[in-house]
């Protein structure tokens, strides 16, 4: 209790902050809704600023996207995560999102060189034949600058922002809390169970600030392209790469995004796009490890219509059996088979029960509109898309190892569509999935997989005598137990102890006030302030533990109102 008053406390300048920006934005309501206006109505002048009306005029994904902007680091990478999730957000909001850029303005270079110094164990100009002041990217996570080996080698150096985990730590910890309210406040959030999402983003967010995972990260994706000339992923220097620093291989060529200079380069546009498609495809369909943000920003071409592939801190990860579920789906939308797009959704509706007869004519209707194109008219995007809406109409959550993968294959046609503006998605995919289907069907996988589950089946029933013996044995000790799933019933069980708790510490705080003014009349040992310490430190621990319990049953009120 005590921990999670000093932690309150410490961020309320922050959560300050977060609810003045949102009211800024016309995010009143929410703010309310919440049970937090109250919190801010003593701001004072952070409530009087100019441009409220016209704020509140703009339409609310951009309200959202601008206050996401200014709230900082931790919110733009959690709307780019939004980004990802076409299952929860119709399309308007998504190309808000879309627009949260990581450009943040670059630190002071001694600032960076104190960090880079820290990282190397020692000095940089020692390592480095030049080190370039300027940088040539500023995130809000890392910063890079261009620098030289002592053998003329040119390399990249991707530095962590000094000081940037606190200021992370502290807004993960109100973003959950906030998570923890939405969910109470608004009940059709709780099938995207809030709170789960925001400890995935957490997990995501701390394996992007070690920057050795996004070097491990390359050495991968170096070994799933070995043999493919074709695609260039930038080589490591593991010697520097720390939590803090990638020392990689610098690549020159074309922003993916000029295509002016493709085109005066003498690049086969054509070419790039279909070769951009290929790589992805393989990363998703045969390796299972993908780049999670093919846009143009994070890809550079080189002579021959080569592709390079850079910033590796967002990959996406795809097991067999989701692997499978991906290949049945993308091969009944090229195929317009509506049962097998049926039982695709079905398989990921988990504990959701879904109206199927009402889930298959919708993918009839939505099949129906395709049904005349010709795969060149057909913008797999859109298809993509289409397929997110039913899932939202019929409240199925896509699962969060897809998320990423929809994002970057809708990316990914964007990306292609700008290099041809004749590319199609669906030859591309056609001949992967045909393979992943002709390797999931022959002889020497389906006598692994029937080994497998003969093996399994086996050790099933070697196991069975010795289990219902335990049973058995559990049973005459009077040790079985049932355990019932009733939520309702947990809830219950935590409303409970939260109760108790908030009496204990009543009757903690009210022992301290008794105790310390008891203290106050003696008259020997140390004084502070002309008091007993003992005394004095009683009275702030019976403050600070009231001004907990006080906070803590206004927001309960708030939240069960």
């Amino acid at each position: 209790m005590l921990k999670e008053t000093f932690t309150v406390m410490r961020d309320l300048p922050r959560v300050r902050e977060i609810i003045a920006i949102l009211m800024r934005h016309g995010l009143g309501n929410l703010v309310q809704r919440l049970g937090l206006a109250k919190g801010i109505e003593r701001a004072g002048d952070l409530l009087h600023w100019p441009g409220d009306h016209e704020v509140e005029l703009l339409d609310p994904p951009v309200r959202v996207r601008r206050a996401l902007e200014q709230l900082g680091p931790t919110f733009i990478k959690l709307g780019q995560v939004m980004a990802t999730r076409v299952d929860m957000f119709p399309p308007e909001w998504i190309a808000e999102f879309e627009k949260l850029q990581n450009d943040v303005p670059p630190l002071a270079f001694a600032e960076i060189e104190a960090e880079l110094r820290t990282a190397l164990g020692q000095d940089p100009h020692e390592v480095f034949s030049e080190l370039d002041p300027k940088p040539i990217g500023s995130a809000s996570i890392a910063q890079v600058h261009r620098a030289k080996l002592p053998d003329g080698t040119e390399v990249v150096l991707k530095i962590r922002r000094p000081n940037i985990i606190p200021k992370i730590e502290a807004d993960l910890r109100i973003l959950r809390h906030i998570a923890g309210l939405a969910m109470f406040e608004f009940p059709d959030l709780r099938r995207y169970q809030p709170i789960r999402v925001v400890d995935e983003f957490a997990k995501s967010l701390h394996r992007e600030l070690n920057l050795s995972i996004e070097a491990r990260n390359l050495e991968r994706f170096i070994t799933n392209f070995a043999g493919h000339d074709e695609i260039v992923i930038p080589k490591i220097w593991w010697q520097w790469t720390s939590e803090r620093l990638i020392v990689q291989e610098y690549v020159g060529g074309v922003a993916g995004n000029d295509l002016a200079a493709a085109d005066a380069a003498g690049l086969d546009r054509k070419l790039l796009a279909a070769r951009g498609a290929d790589a992805v495809l393989k990363m998703v369909l045969i390796d299972g490890y993908f780049h999670a943000d093919p846009h143009p920003g994070n890809v550079k071409y080189l002579p021959g219509s080569r592709i390079a592939f850079l910033d590796f801190g967002m990959v996406g990860r795809l097991p067999h059996p989701r692997r499978d579920h991906i290949v049945d789906l993308l091969a009944a939308l090229a195929q317009r088979d509506e049962h097998g797009i049926l039982n695709v959704l079905l398989e990921w509706t988990g504990d959701t029960v879904v109206d199927e007869e009402q889930l298959e004519a919708d993918i009839a209707d939505f099949m129906f509109n395709y049904e005349n194109l010709s795969l060149k008219d057909i913008q797999f995007g859109h298809l993509l898309n289409d397929v997110a809406m039913i899932m939202r109409e019929h409240e199925i959550t896509l699962p969060s190892d897809l998320t990423l993968l929809f994002k970057a294959l809708i990316t990914l046609e964007g990306l292609g569509r700008q290099l041809d503006p004749d590319f199609q998605m669906v030859p591309h995919l056609t001949p992967f999935v045909k393979e992943v289907i002709l390797t999931r069907y022959n002889p020497k996988t389906l006598l692994k997989r029937g080994k497998d589950n003969l093996f399994e089946a086996f050790n099933v029933l070697s196991g069975l005598p010795r289990d219902v013996g335990k049973l058995i044995k559990q049973a005459r000790r009077g040790n079985l137990r049932v355990d019932l799933d009733l939520k309702r019933l947990d809830h219950f069980g935590v409303q409970l102890a939260k109760s108790a708790n908030r009496l204990t510490m009543g009757i903690v705080t009210g022992a301290l006030i008794i105790g310390s003014s008891i203290a106050m009349t003696i008259k020997v040992g140390p004084t502070i302030f002309g008091m007993p310490v003992l005394g004095f430190l009683g009275f702030v621990v019976a403050l600070l533990n009231a001004i907990w319990l006080m906070f803590a049953i206004w927001i309960s009120s708030k939240s069960e109102r």
